[in-house]
């Protein structure tokens, strides 16, 4: 499912314009994506948590010459815990 799909879906549910859900998307996106880039955690009851961590620096090989090793930077990243609500649906299913 993408979001237009996912805005569709919404918007049969809660009459409201397609339009005005995918705003309304993709502002929580940007929020998510802003409270990620200050370190904070994104909490939502029953569904899960946003966070993120650094991935530390490590060495790896290049895969064009694989005798070659590369340094690797260190990276923010996205991780994502499932709450308890989707992980018992997601058992039930």
């Amino acid at each position: 499912m993408n979001k237009h799909t996912l805005a569709q879906k919404i918007a049969n549910k809660i009459d409201l314009p397609k339009k005005s859900i995918i705003e309304v998307l993709e502002l929580v996106q940007d929020i998510i994506i802003d409270a990620l880039i200050a370190g904070e955690e994104v909490t939502l009851a029953g569904f899960g948590t946003f966070s993120s961590r650094t991935r530390g620096a490590r060495m790896g090989v290049n895969p064009r010459k694989p005798t070659e090793a590369i340094s690797i930077h260190a990276v923010k990243v996205a991780k994502f815990k499932t709450g308890k609500r989707l992980k018992d649906a997601l058992k039930a299913g």
